[in-house]
C-alpha cells in the first residue's frame, strides 16, 4: 500500500514508519524536521501549523496514497485540510487520538463507549483531551455522512526510546542513575496502564486492509497494569537498580506546576484502558510488558539517548527540604 504518515520523525512516528517499511509498504512522511528514515521512505517538507501549508505541499499528491496515518492533529482545523485533499481518494484514514478524551470514571477499565469530555468543555486543564474529542466527533460525522473510512486510536501512556520530552522515561532514568529519590504524590496507589511505542506501531500497521475497523474507535495500550509506585520500582528493576521513593503530601503535590510526574493518574486517580476490542478485531497483541518495555527504553537511553536531555533537580531539593527529608 501507498502510505502517508504525518510526523514520522520521532517516538511513535519513527516506530510506525519503520514497521510500515518492514512490512513492504511504500511510505511517505510529511513533517517539518528532517531525521534519518528507513531505506526507501520518502519525505515531504511541511509545517502544518502554517495556514495553507498542507494544501500547498500535498496538492500534487491527491491520488498518491491509499492510507493516511494522521499523528499531528489536535483540533478540527488541523484535520480539515487533510480531509479536503483526500476525501473520496483514500481507503483508510487513521487518526491518532488519546486516552485523554475520557472523563474520570468510578468503573475500570475504560472501554471505548465510556464518557468522554464534552466537546465544549472550557476547562484549560482538559484542553488537550477536548481538542481530540472535537477531532473524533468531526471525523465520525464524516464517516456517518459520507463514508470517510476513518479509524480512531485512543493511545494510552507510552514508554520507549526517543521520548519527545525529558519528563517521561528520561527523567526517571536520570534520577535513579544519580541515586536521587523519586518524588511521588501521596502513596502512589493509583493504577495505570502503559504501552511500548513499538506495540503502538504494530497495531497501527495491522489496521491496513482490515475493513472491520472503519468507523470505530480503539483503545491502544499494553496488557499489563500497575500503580504509580509500582511503575517506579519496575523502571528501577529494568535498569538493574533500586529506587528510593519519597511520598509528597497531596496538598503540596497538587500545587506543583509542572506536576511531579507526567502520569495524570498520580493526582486524578486510577485510569486503566480496556484493550479487549482491539484484541478481538485487530490482528495484534502487545509484545512488551511494563518491565521489559522499560528495559528496552533504558537500553536506548544508555546507548545514545542520555545526551539528548537536560535535567534540573533543584525543585526536588526544595520539596525534600519542605517535607523534612
Amino acid at each position: 500500500m501507498r502510505v502517508l504518515v504525518t510526523g514520522g520523525n520521532r517516538y511513535i512516528g519513527v516506530e510506525l514508519v519503520t514497521e510500515l517499511a518492514r512490512r513492504g509498504h511504500e511510505v511517505t512522511v510529511i513533517n517539518s524536521h528532517e531525521v534519518p528514515l528507513p531505506h526507501g521512505v520518502s519525505r515531504i517538507h511541511c509545517d502544518r501549523t502554517q495556514p495553507g501549508a498542507l494544501a500547498s505541499a500535498l496538492d500534487g499528491y491527491r491520488d498518491a496514497f491509499d492510507v493516511i496515518f494522521d499523528h499531528t492533529a489536535y483540533r478540527p482545523s488541523d484535520i480539515e485540510p487533510m480531509v479536503e485533499l483526500f476525501r473520496g481518494r483514500v481507503a483508510h484514514y487513521v487518526f491518532t487520538s488519546s486516552q485523554a478524551v475520557y472523563r474520570r470514571s468510578y468503573v475500570q477499565p475504560l472501554r471505548e463507549d465510556f464518557r468522554r469530555h464534552a466537546p465544549e468543555n472550557p476547562d484549560p486543564r482538559a484542553a488537550y483531551g477536548v481538542g481530540k474529542v472535537q477531532c473524533e466527533d468531526h471525523l465520525l460525522r464524516l464517516w456517518e455522512s459520507e463514508g470517510l473510512p476513518v479509524t480512531l486510536l485512543r493511545v494510552g501512556h507510552t514508554l520507549g526510546p526517543r521520548s519527545p520530552v525529558a519528563s517521561r522515561d528520561p527523567a526517571l532514568f536520570a534520577r535513579i542513575e544519580a541515586g536521587r529519590p523519586i518524588l511521588i504524590p501521596g502513596e502512589g496507589f493509583a493504577g495505570l496502564s502503559l504501552v511500548h511505542v513499538r506495540d503502538v506501531a504494530r497495531l497501527m500497521s495491522a489496521l491496513i486492509g482490515n475493513e472491520t475497523v472503519r468507523g470505530k474507535a480503539y483503545n491502544v495500550s499494553g496488557s499489563e497494569v500497575t500503580t504509580i509506585v509500582g511503575v517506579v520500582h519496575l523502571i528501577a528493576r529494568a535498569m538493574g537498580a533500586t529506587a528510593e521513593v519519597v511520598s509528597v503530601p497531596m496538598e503540596i503535590a497538587r500545587s506543583q506546576h509542572p506536576p511531579l510526574l507526567h502520569w495524570g493518574e498520580a493526582l486524578a486517580g486510577t485510569a486503566i484502558l480496556s484493550i479487549d476490542k482491539a484484541l478481538r478485531e485487530i490482528e495484534w497483541s502487545p509484545q512488551f510488558g511494563i518491565e521489559d518495555g522499560y528495559r528496552d527504553s533504558y537500553a536506548w537511553y544508555a546507548r545514545e539517548g542520555r545526551s539528548r536531555y537536560e535535567h534540573d533537580f533543584s525543585r526536588d531539593d526544595v520539596l525534600l527540604a519542605a517535607i523534612g527529608r
